[in-house]
């Protein structure tokens, strides 16, 4: 059963049309890469399914609801947990408040959060402006699943970060898929570590969607077409 569906999605900035043609749909429990050249559209989808960009037409379904009308905040409540590109953590918050400042009731608390990244543990009371990038990465992980989502988007989460704290990151995401029944899109460009955690991809080309399959599927003639430089 889809948790996600999006139909036939175009969407403008002002004048300026960003998509044409999108189609994306992912089940419960399941992890779809969203990939695509810089400038594609993978951020302006993501935008659209957070209600942070509305959509000049087509479709968008989440758990069985019309999402048309409802703004953003509202499918934060629906369910809908965002990792932004660039982290956006609150940098005069400490490590505790950030996550404290998004809780909802459910399943993913501090203690959950902190044992799934002990690093925020030993950061509690420190402020958000004051740490590594992979720590902000981290906090901003963490503070999305402090929602309780059912479905969790990772918009370039391991960009611009160490090869260490890139390993990290990718083996949380692959333990939130062995452990949890979340739901999550993940847009990243490594191939190699997404072939190891997402159970189909969709890529995008110039505002469609071009191509879905699963990653045994996903040949090289199609990476060099969508996805080389």
């Amino acid at each position: 059963m889809s948790l996600l569906e999006l139909s036939s999605i175009a969407a403008h900035y002002g004048p300026s049309q960003a998509l044409f043609d999108i189609n994306l749909s992912v089940a419960e429990g399941e992890v779809v890469a969203l990939m695509g050249r810089n400038g594609m559209g993978k951020t302006t989808t993501i935008k659209v399914i957070c209600r942070m960009l509305t959509e000049s037409s087509g479709a968008i379904r989440f758990a069985g609801k019309d999402m048309a009308r409802v703004p953003s905040h509202r499918a934060a409540r629906a369910g809908i947990g965002l990792v932004p590109e660039g982290r956006r953590c609150f940098p005069n918050l400490d490590v505790r408040e950030n996550l404290i400042a998004a809780a909802r009731p459910g399943e993913w608390t501090m203690d959950r959060v902190t044992d799934l990244f002990p690093r925020l543990a030993e950061r509690a009371d420190q402020m958000a402006v004051s740490l590594s990038g992979g720590e902000q990465q981290m906090l901003a992980i963490g503070r999305a699943l402090m929602t309780n989502p059912s479905l969790l988007i990772l918009d370039e989460a391991t960009e611009g970060l160490a090869p260490v704290v890139r390993h990290e990151i990718w083996a949380a995401i692959a333990r939130l898929k062995a452990d949890t029944g979340l739901a999550i899109i993940v847009v990243d460009k490594s191939i190699r570590e997404l072939r190891g955690v997402a159970d189909r991809a969709v890529i995008i080309e110039r505002g469609r969607s071009v191509w879905s399959g699963g990653f045994s599927d996903l040949h090289h003639d199609i990476t060099e077409r969508y996805l080389g430089v």
